[in-house]
């Protein structure tokens, strides 16, 4: 089952300014989505209409098979969320700033206690808010967003800004949640590579069209991922145009030449051929497309 299903999801801020074009997405209950896009892709938006912050203008938006028009407040408590930065109140303590929540809520006060071990914050005691690391406050809004118990979590760039000890942190507290508390999470991001070790899902968004939904392996046999060869010479564009003339299909990528797999066989002519012609060879090294490399490919196309 999934657990959010848009169909023809479309926003837009005037006729000519579409933020998003035709949206189906599908979330299916148990994953770990990643939501993959540019800087203005229309990641925020998606998620601000599915979680009811903006008004709807054309499409639906299903959640548990529950249309969210007609049933936000039902659908809504299952939900729990984080869009941008973290809204906390400073002067308060990690305890102090979910008893807030939980007045709202109206969930048991021993919930409080349970989240803060879950986000790893259970021993801050007095210590306010406003004194807390970047990773702590981030942590501290993913455990108000788990107070009411929800088994969805809506994550919009929650690792932004944080050092890479604070990256893992998070990481591993998602992974975990998922895990062993059967939350499905969607969380949107532009770190390709945390994203690749985390989740099990991908919807790829740019100028806010869907490119690409489905699981990572999908992603990397639709873009026939393989191990290829990297060249790095004394000349790499001229390089490129002699090895297409060898009927070898070679381009340019990240400041080297790049060509599929060959045989030793294969490589040592080519390299001799090279060398024959003036171009010297400074390095021959195989390499696998990562989930950057698929991405880029991915928007490069659209």
């Amino acid at each position: 089952m999934n657990c959010i299903e848009t169909k023809g999801l479309t926003y837009r801020f005037s006729s000519k300014d579409i933020i998003l074009n035709d949206l189906n997405i599908q979330v299916p209950e148990g994953s770990i989505y990643g939501f993959l896009g540019p800087n203005g892709a229309g990641k925020t938006t998606t998620l601000r209409l599915i979680l009811g912050l903006l008004k709807n203008q054309s499409g639906t938006i299903h959640l548990y098979n529950e249309e969210l028009q007609n049933n936000r407040i039902h659908i809504l408590s299952k939900v729990g969320s984080l869009i941008e930065s973290p809204s906390l109140y400073g002067h308060l303590t990690a305890y102090e700033n979910l008893m807030v929540l939980q007045k709202i809520y109206r969930c048991p006060v021993n919930r409080i206690p349970e989240v803060l071990k879950l986000v790893g914050l259970e021993n801050t005691g007095s210590k306010k808010a406003r004194k807390f690391s970047l990773g702590m406050k981030q942590r501290l809004s993913i455990a108000i967003a788990l107070l009411h118990n929800p088994s969805l979590l809506i994550l919009d760039e929650p690792t932004n800004g944080l050092d890479p000890y604070g990256i893992l942190e998070i990481r591993e507290l998602l992974k975990k949640l998922n895990r062993e508390n059967g939350i499905t999470i969607v969380i949107s991001s532009h770190l390709l590579s945390e994203i690749e070790k985390l989740v099990t899902h991908l919807g790829i968004i740019n100028h806010g069209k869907l490119l690409f939904q489905g699981t990572l392996d999908e992603l990397t046999n639709l873009q026939k991922r393989s191990s290829f060869v990297a060249l790095d010479t004394s000349e790499n564009e001229k390089t490129v145009s002699f090895l297409n003339a060898m009927q070898v299909e070679a381009e340019l990528f990240d400041g080297k030449v790049r060509i599929d797999l060959q045989t030793k066989e294969k490589m040592a002519s080519i390299n001799r051929q090279l060398i024959e012609v003036g171009i010297d060879v400074s390095e021959i090294s195989i390499s696998k497309n990562d989930l950057e490399a698929l991405f880029m490919n991915l928007i490069n196309k659209a």
